[in-house]
């Protein structure tokens, strides 16, 4: 069951089992969005730095998909993460929608006073970031998405219909499994095996169908060609989940994109964390350096970490 739902339970254990270390992670605490709800946001880094607004992947949250990088990036940049709808403590709704995870990222900027900010996002936060940039001009400056694509293999009904089916199996095994409280998902002196099932156990197992729905609606490629910001695309070339032609379709429909590569599969962000740092933050720094001359045929291809 190679898709990005199901695949995302598989990657959260294994978050588990060969966990990147915990240092430094921000504190958080829960924002209430007017009309939406509370969710939970750290925010963390230099206040008058440029602002990096990380989007994490499926059944996973802000926190558990990025910690990572975090340390890196707040060096110089201000980083804000965010649990998406249904995600750990994120916004609970009737339904499951990415063009809502995008409107709810814009929201937490304006409630942060956050004028302009670079989306940056990991499989499906990487959807959740080109919808920011479409749905509200001028908030996006520029793009980093990393493993993803302009759409999702769930568009396929019968992927989607097998994922209502593992969401009913996977059901039970959550009800059987306590949910983390609070004051342990923030408990981060924990060893990083522990914090991170509590991360993952956060989010319920039963909503798997509603996330592949909202995943097989997604589809950017009718407007990529109309992305105006600077972009980076991170391509996972071992990627089995979303396979690298299907992000190299970022690359070609999106003018001036560029090019960086780690050797690693789809949860390379946390299970191959020291590869993935590297180009990640590379890429960062390409769509926020005003300066930056046009790249040549050599720059054009990024950088690969083996």
């Amino acid at each position: 069951m190679g898709f990005e739902f199901v695949g995302g339970v598989g990657r959260a254990f294994g978050h588990v089992l060969r966990p990147y270390p915990a240092r430094d992670i921000p504190s958080g605490s829960m924002l209430e969005l007017p009309d939406r709800g509370p969710v939970f946001v750290t925010d963390s880094g230099p206040r008058d730095a440029p602002v990096v607004f990380l989007m994490h992947s499926v059944l996973t949250t802000g926190l558990l998909c990025w910690y990572p990088v975090i340390p890196e990036l707040n060096r110089r940049y201000r980083v804000v993460t965010m649990d998406q709808r249904w995600h750990g403590r994120g916004i609970r709704s009737d339904t499951f929608d990415l063009r809502d995870c995008a409107d709810d990222a814009v929201a937490v900027a304006d409630a942060l006073g956050i004028d302009r900010f670079t989306a940056a996002g990991f499989s499906m936060g990487g959807g959740i970031a080109q919808l920011a940039w479409r749905r509200h001009p001028g908030r996006v400056s520029g793009l980093v998405l990393c493993s993803t694509g302009p759409y999702f293999s769930t568009r396929d009904p019968d992927r989607r219909a097998q994922s209502h089916r593992t969401a009913r199996v996977l059901a039970g095994v959550y009800r059987v499994l306590p949910a983390p409280r609070a004051a342990r998902l923030d408990d981060t002196s924990a060893h990083t095996t522990v914090w991170a099932m509590r991360q993952f156990l956060s989010t319920p197992l039963s909503h798997m169908g509603h996330f592949g729905e909202g995943l097989g609606a997604f589809d950017s490629r009718p407007w990529l060609g109309e992305i105006d910001v600077p972009t980076s695309v991170v391509v996972s070339t071992r990627d089995r989940v979303v396979e690298p032609a299907r992000q190299q379709l970022l690359i070609d429909g999106i003018p001036g994109a560029r090019r960086f590569e780690v050797d690693g599969g789809h949860a390379c962000c946390v299970l191959g964390a020291r590869w993935f740092i590297p180009p990640f933050t590379e890429a960062i720094d390409a769509v926020n350096d005003t300066t930056l001359r046009p790249a040549g045929p050599e720059q054009m291809e990024g950088t690969s970490v083996t």
